[in-house]
């Protein structure tokens, strides 16, 4: 391991041992410990691909395919190649059934650690910091895929239960890593959306002090509410907590929509530069106000098959870059490895894995199945009259968090459309031997894998500018 030693607050800057500032320019894992539709190519959630996958498959095939899966979508290569770009940290999201199953609540499971404990090591030898990201909460913490929700509903604020067991998991993560320097801190929740807003506050004070009981060094990264771009909850302490970061994710709306270009107009506003540092501005105003580190947890454009669109998405991320530099943010972009929407490198398109899977990619395209990177084009039949009922009906009905059109797709699209093409796409795995299992997940190795060329040069100028 190289010689990292242990970050800390203070003031607005993060400083290493010796008092040196710090500012993290990092990428995000998502899809390796937290599987996401749109990373890996299923659709729906984790928890239900996974239940009809091994049914198909039977356990010998799965547990091969997945443990190929686990060992290669990040390996030695990946930390190599990380570190040659200039990466110097990595979030790490992982959802909770990796620790403890819902049948047997707070009895931790050790693979789940190993895994952890792995690649931390691997990150570390190459000179890289970890951030841990619990991304999966027991009873989800917000309303979407991501946090492996069959639902729309957020159970985990409404049940003292599932809160117990997210502090019995943090509280052994602590101990199994206070004394590795190489991890920055600890990402409590990822995207918490708490209805109420009463809830988010007291429950990281409660879990800030089960912590610090065990493991007094490590920085906590707080998501703020609503996804991580309200901290209005937070105003109702005096000061903030203490060796806190508080961090917002900033992703800018042309480089996640169906936008013509940038600058320009996407959804009947005009983005340009000027726009996106207001948004940050505005997503980062409690950090300024309260003197704290600025992280932006999550950011970054998705990019479009034909790469017609790459260059001005590059600008937008170019743009947000330089924001970042400019405000002395720290960052982590999402994401680094994918199917082909959004990471640095991303699994062949001739891949066995995306051949076998391609008739429910397209599917999944025509229907607007994923919420990330999808689009409704193709199913405005079903949706215009659900949402012209709404409009007559209901007309102040605006669910939390983003209102009724988005709700209204995620029951269409992102559940009810999802369901049976989950148990299509899981078809597909019937009969595979654990050979082929495996041959299948190995399209996620970084050797297989394809990069996406001028998205790693523009990071790689930028930080060598930095």
């Amino acid at each position: 391991m190289t010689d990292l030693t242990f970050l800390r607050v203070n003031g607005d800057k993060l400083v290493d041992e010796s008092g040196c500032a710090v500012r993290l320019a990092g990428v995000g894992l998502g899809g390796w410990m937290n599987m996401e539709n749109f990373i890996s190519g299923y659709p729906g959630n984790e928890e239900a691909i996974r239940r009809l996958m091994l049914d198909r498959m039977g356990e010998e095939a799965y547990t091969a395919f997945f443990d190929e899966y686990l060992d290669g979508f990040f390996d030695e290569p990946d930390a190599a190649f990380l570190a040659s770009v200039g990466i110097d940290s990595v979030r790490i999201p992982f959802n909770y059934r990796h620790f403890e199953s819902d049948a047997r609540p707070f009895e931790l499971k050790e693979e789940g650690f190993a895994h952890l404990d792995r690649v931390v090591s691997l990150l570390g030898r190459h000179g890289i910091r970890s951030i841990l990201d619990l991304h999966a909460l027991p009873g989800r913490q917000n309303q979407h895929w991501h946090s492996d929700n069959p639902t729309h509903v957020a159970e985990f604020w409404n049940h003292p239960h599932f809160q117990d067991r997210v502090v019995h998991l943090w509280e052994a993560i602590a101990d199994r890593f206070k004394d590795r320097p190489e991890v920055a801190g600890y990402n409590p929740i990822n995207e918490p959306a708490d209805p109420s807003g009463e809830v988010l506050l007291p429950f990281y004070e409660r879990l800030e002090k089960a912590v610090r009981a065990i493991d007094p060094r490590h920085i906590l990264f707080l998501d703020g509410n609503r996804y991580s771009t309200d901290f209005s909850a937070f105003d109702r302490r005096a000061e903030p907590l203490p060796n806190a970061v508080y961090t917002a994710h900033d992703y800018a709306l042309p480089g996640i929509t169906s936008a013509a270009g940038y600058p320009g107009v996407t959804r009947g506003e005009y983005f340009d530069r000027s726009v996106v540092e207001q948004t940050f501005l505005r997503r980062t105003e409690y950090m300024r106000r309260t003197g704290t580190p600025i992280w932006i947890g999550e950011f970054g454009p998705v990019y479009t098959p034909d790469r017609s669109q790459d260059p001005w998405r590059l600008q937008l991320l170019r743009d947000q870059l330089e924001i970042y530099r400019e405000h002395g943010a720290s960052w982590a972009l999402w994401t680094y490895k994918d199917i082909g929407l959004q990471g640095l490198v991303h699994a062949a398109p001739d891949s066995d894995y995306l051949e076998l899977i391609r008739p429910e990619l397209a599917t999944k395209q025509r229907l607007g199945v994923d919420s990330w990177g999808g689009s409704d084009a193709g199913v405005r039949d079903i949706l215009d009259p659900i949402e012209q009922v709404f409009n007559d009906e209901f007309p102040d009905f605006a669910p939390y968090p983003w209102g009724r059109q988005p709700h209204i797709a995620v029951l269409v699209r992102h559940i009810l459309l999802a369901e049976p093409l989950a148990q299509r796409f899981a078809d597909r795995f019937r009969g595979a031997t654990p050979e082929r299992a495996r041959q299948l997940a190995s399209a996620f190795r970084f050797g297989n894998a394809v990069k996406r060329g001028p998205l790693i040069d523009l990071l790689r100028a930028h930080l060598v500018e930095s």
